[in-house]
């Protein structure tokens, strides 16, 4: 947006309409062009505000030290998913308790972003803990760990969530 209609939109806001006549003076056209710049001052407030939260996202998480965990579950495996626990590095990263519904969109394929966050290049030891029930009512914590190797592009890591079986944890992590 530019200085001068930004100065006009803050004279409009603190002093009102310059014309000191009624509202009733006001042309059909005039409105019409007024509405058109309000419109367009709305778009460019969107667009900078996008621009901005792009912005953020790459100050605070540098694509060079920038790790994203995603979390999903292979479809119809019949268990409920209570919550999720992760850490890096033996650090609390994160954890998520799940509601129906975020259970639901899992279930039928979802993936969730459950991380974002800042580590440096080399290996880190990432856990995963999951907490839920199985089909047939019977509670279950099932907890996993993993190296991690970050270069220095982003990393993207998967994890996916099944039912957990006798000798395995249910938890397979991945790079995406």
């Amino acid at each position: 947006m530019s200085k001068p209609i930004r100065t006009m939109v803050l004279a409009l806001l603190v002093c009102g309409p310059i014309n000191s006549g009624s509202a009733q003076d006001i042309s059909g056209d005039d409105t019409r062009s007024l509405d058109g710049q309000v419109q367009e001052i709305k778009s460019d407030v969107l667009n900078i505000a996008s621009e901005l939260s792009n912005l953020e996202e790459r100050l605070l998480y540098p694509s060079g030290t920038q790790i994203s965990v995603f979390v999903s579950m292979l479809e119809n495996d019949q268990f409920r998913l209570d919550a999720v626990k992760i850490e890096l590095n033996g650090v609390l990263a994160t954890h998520h308790i799940y509601s129906f519904n975020e259970l639901e969109a899992l279930q039928k394929g979802g993936v969730q972003r459950i991380y974002t966050g800042n580590i440096p290049s080399g290996d880190h030891q990432l856990g995963v803990t999951m907490i839920g029930k199985l089909k047939n009512g019977t509670d279950f914590n099932a907890s996993d760990s993993f190296v991690v190797a970050k270069g220095v592009k982003p990393k993207a890591l998967g994890i996916t969530l099944s039912r957990p079986q006798s000798g395995n944890s249910g938890i397979q992590v991945g790079d995406w």
